[in-house]
């Protein structure tokens, strides 16, 4: 069995993944939210269906990157709640 040291360790290094990966959905949230914003300037006006799926599809995904952000965000205060209760 792991030692609390060992515990509190291995919670360490997972939340430091669990860091880069958030660093990662932001980026990944700032790049569709630049593709929106080109995207509706270069096919402002246009009524075709396709813009509208695409434009709704760029902000669905931003909501789901912000879900999954969110989803993270409670894991760590999870595992910190935890590693402190050792």
């Amino acid at each position: 069995m792991a030692s609390v040291a060992e515990v509190k360790a291995a919670v360490a290094a997972a939340l430091q993944h669990v860091s880069e990966g958030q660093a990662a959905i932001r980026a990944a949230r700032d790049r569709v939210g630049e593709a929106q914003t080109t995207l509706t300037a270069a096919l402002d006006g246009s009524a075709a269906e396709a813009v509208g799926t695409a434009r709704a599809s760029l902000a669905q995904a931003d909501q789901q990157l912000g879900d999954c952000l969110s989803a993270t965000l409670l894991a760590v205060e999870q595992a910190q709640t935890y590693a402190a209760a050792l």
